[in-house]
């Protein structure tokens, strides 16, 4: 007896003695299930119009059945008819049921595109979730169907718009599932219309969103149906309490040992104690219950209220960083020229010198689109940039006359120019606000963030001065082919002043070669050996004799008003006359003003540069940049000692202008400090190491592109088919088609994504079948033990040059 009330309860079966599918609450049974389906009545406690906001009517075919059917919190009932929800016209619902629900998909965001989302349609609002589970806590956006337009795109597409504040583009599977839901929201615009034009009740709820109160109802209606179980379990407690009083009562009355009695006594005063603690269990649930019913206005409020407060605090920080813009444009006095116009062209030198750069300007039209329309094409040729880090000027070049001018070139005419930086808008804190703290080598970024050039390509600038090591392999003192060394460590960060577009990330296996032999004596391969990390291997060789090698890992962390980028690894110098072999490793970059302003980049660490065969060091340090310091921006210093620690050169200059050295002259002092300083503040003694090279003209509209950057995408016959200046969507944003870029990127992304899956598949099964399984290595490059620092580095093998004399490149995978 008592087993079956208490299964009632918890188990299968109708509760509390209810009529079967009886009682449902909660989002899951809205809607009760009374009227009629396709497939017949549903079970429900009034059946009839009042009950059939998820029966909807008859339609071609069933729908979601998660909306329909009875159910208890308190015990599940028989199922639903098939098809109770949903199906065919779906009506509008009544009361908290839903008229329809289920997937579709909704254009999110320019870099994602279309997501499947969960959409539920109820008392003339359409609201989305990521997921069904998340309709319980989350609603990701509800649109109100009375003020709302309903326009039909093409066979799957349609759009909802409420007059421009809110705009869903969404997808559904098929044409059929397209007009079930286009008939049904167009049935709950009807009724929300006339529900708004008969309603006149005014107030404090008008301020409330409607979803919200719909989902603290539902919640409401679960957490009274909980305490009813709560309190049918009480009620069977009680009675079975009561029922067991009464027999140990009796078994009090029996003529029992003595101490059988006081064991009864026990026992009966614990059962008196059970039946009180549960009592008093359920009467707690319920002032939670009335409590919550009491304060759910309250809440309501203070939960919109957040909301709101949320979205004004983007509006405002957007608006301040529209008005920062206009602020320095109006204190610089800038006006924006044709980049045809006479003297435009001069101001690049002047740009330089102002100390960050034009190029982060915000557009005055950037806006935040939930369904971002498609980006219009470039504006009139020539346009000088606007300002903006992702704007600047269309090309008046043509792709056709791009390939044939690209063609036309001799090996040792290198092309001085590419196709200017089209006038594409993007608001770049739209992307940025949700990467903050997060690794961005994982986050996909649409190319309009790019330059026309890979990582690979970026870490071949380095050799923009190679001349420095080829002075330096001339040196007869190492102390002074050191400071020529740390000339050349510098000068490598002379390129990124202005260069705050990424670089696009290579793809695994990718390959980049410079074969600058016959001009100036050097040759260089990079190859991507690991994607996450992203990790790439440099080797690059001089009949000069000198040899470069690095493997550069990339760390990059978003932090809100800043973006650091942290090379990991070290990089290798060795000389073949002496032998003399330096280490040293990369400093911090940093890139300001994310949200608020120009952005501008900085440099900022040491670094120790060591010669492993004399033991002679040179320490440099970047001193990062302050408003407040009256020293020189960019200021680079740094000493050179021998293994005793005496100080031979002192080097000064900025990263982004020069670097001198200073022979430092014994000093009749005690210590030689105050000597040491007043011999490199002789004229005489200072020695120009290194000078960076002026910009190409009009660099500003070309990404500002060093000479050497220029021709580093420059089309070669010969390389390898894994070679950077052969990846389409590089190619293509270089070309100014920027849409087709995006598609392609995305395209080879997936594709990478597809091999990676492959090799992990084919790991777990030969570790399942005991087989062994060969990891992926890189074809260029083995992974070894450096000799020198004792690091896991990747080293040239060599044999890529001599696959390019046969070309022979069947061993290259297929990554494009």
């Amino acid at each position: 007896m008592a087993a079956t009330e208490l299964r009632g309860v918890v188990g299968p079966g109708p509760a509390m003695g209810a009529a079967p599918g009886g009682g449902g609450s909660g989002p899951a049974a809205a809607g009760g299930g009374g009227g009629r389906g396709d497939s017949g009545p549903g079970p429900g406690i009034a059946p009839g119009p009042a009950a059939a906001a998820s029966g909807g009517g008859p339609g071609p075919g069933p729908g979601p059945a998660a909306t329909a059917g009875g159910g208890s919190a308190a015990g599940p009932a028989p199922a639903p008819p098939t098809g109770g929800s949903g199906g065919g016209a779906g009506g509008s619902g009544s009361g908290s049921g839903s008229a329809r629900e289920g997937w579709l998909f909704k254009w999110t965001n320019y870099i994602k595109g279309y997501q499947r989302r969960w959409f539920v349609l109820s008392n003339g609002l359409l609201s989305y979730y990521r997921s069904k589970a998340e309709m319980r806590h989350t609603c990701r956006g509800t649109i109100n169907l009375a003020t709302a337009n309903i326009t039909v795109e093409d066979s799957c597409n349609f759009i909802i718009s409420n007059g421009g504040a809110q705009t869903y583009h969404l997808k559904a599977s098929s044409e059929v599932e397209r007009q079930r839901w286009v008939t049904a929201l167009e049935l709950a615009k009807a009724k929300a219309v006339k529900m708004l034009a008969e309603s006149d009740e005014s107030g404090d709820e008008e301020s409330v969103s409607q979803t919200d109160k719909t989902e603290l109802q539902n919640t409401l209606r679960t957490l009274s149906s909980k305490v009813e179980d709560l309190s049918t379990c009480n009620d069977l407690i009680a009675k079975h309490g009561t029922a067991l009083q009464r027999s140990l009562s009796e078994l009090e009355s029996l003529r029992l040992p003595a101490e059988s009695n006081e064991k009864i006594k026990q026992v009966n005063e614990r059962a008196t104690l059970f039946r009180i603690t549960s009592n008093a269990m359920i009467n707690a649930c319920r002032d939670f219950l009335m409590l919550a019913q009491t304060h759910s206005k309250k809440w309501q409020k203070s939960l919109q209220y957040e909301r709101d407060q949320r979205i004004r605090l983007e509006e405002t920080l957007e608006q301040l960083a529209k008005q920062h813009n206009h602020l320095e444009r109006a204190f610089r006095g800038a006006t924006v020229l044709p980049a045809s116009a006479p003297g435009s062209a001069g101001s690049v030198k002047d740009q330089i010198c102002s100390g960050k750069g034009d190029m982060s300007d915000e557009d005055d039209d950037n806006e935040f689109f939930d369904a971002p329309e498609i980006i219009t094409t470039p504006e009139s040729l020539g346009h000088k940039r606007t300002g903006s880090n992702i704007s600047g000027a269309s090309s008046d070049i043509s792709l056709d006359e791009q390939y044939k001018h690209q063609l036309e070139e001799t090996k040792k005419e290198k092309r001085t120019r590419i196709p200017y930086k089209p006038n594409y808008s993007l608001n770049l804190w739209s992307i940025m606000k949700n990467c903050i703290g997060k690794e961005l080598s994982k986050i996909p970024m649409p190319v309009n963030f790019n330059e026309p050039l890979s990582m690979l390509q970026r870490l071949t600038e380095d050799l923009e001065y190679h001349e420095l090591l080829d002075r330096a392999a001339k040196c007869e003192s190492s102390l002074e082919q050191l400071c020529y060394v740390a000339a050349f460590t510098v000068s490598s960060y002379s390129t990124t002043v202005f260069r705050t577009s990424k670089p696009f990330n290579p793809l695994l296996g990718e390959t980049f070669e410079l074969d600058r032999l016959e001009e100036n004596g050097y040759r260089s391969l990079c190859e991507q050996v690991s994607h996450h990390p992203p990790a790439a291997a440099h080797h690059a060789e001089s009949k000069n004799g000198w040899t470069l090698r690095q493997e550069i890992k990339i760390t990059s962390k978003f932090r809100g008003k800043y973006l650091s980028i942290m090379p990991l690894g070290s990089i290798h110098c060795i000389f073949h006359a002496t032998g003399h072999h330096y280490t040293w490793k990369k400093v911090t970059t940093t890139v300001h003003n994310i949200i608020v302003g120009k952005l501008w980049i900085d440099q900022s660490g040491e670094i120790d540069i060591v010669n492993h065969k004399t033991g002679d060091k040179c320490n440099l340090k970047f001193v990062p940049y302050s408003y407040f310091s009256r020293d020189v921006a960019r200021k680079v210093t740094g000493e050179v000692t021998d293994p005793s620690g005496k100080v031979h050169f002192a080097l000064l200059g900025t990263w982004d202008e020069k670097m001198d050295y200073f022979k430092v002259l014994p000093s009749n002092g005690d210590n030689g400090g105050d000597g040491r300083q007043r011999s490199h503040e002789l004229e005489e003694s200072r020695v120009m190491l290194w000078k960076r090279n002026p910009l190409p003209k009009n660099a500003e509209n070309m990404y500002y592109f060093s000479e050497l950057a220029l021709t580093l995408n420059a089309w070669e016959s010969g390389t390898a088919p894994t070679d950077s200046r052969l990846r389409p969507d590089q190619r293509l944003m270089e070309n100014g088609r920027w849409d087709e870029a995006n598609a392609e990127k995305q395209r080879l992304e997936e594709k990478q994504r597809l091999s990676r899956k492959k090799r992990e598949a084919e790991a777990v099964k030969a570790t399942e079948d005991g087989t062994p399984y060969d990891p992926y290595k890189a074809l260029w490059f083995e992974r070894k033990k450096d000799p020198v620092t004792k690091e896991l580095t990747h080293i040239y093998r060599g044999g890529y040059w001599e696959s390019k004399e046969k070309q022979d490149w069947s061993s290259c995978p297929d990554i494009f």
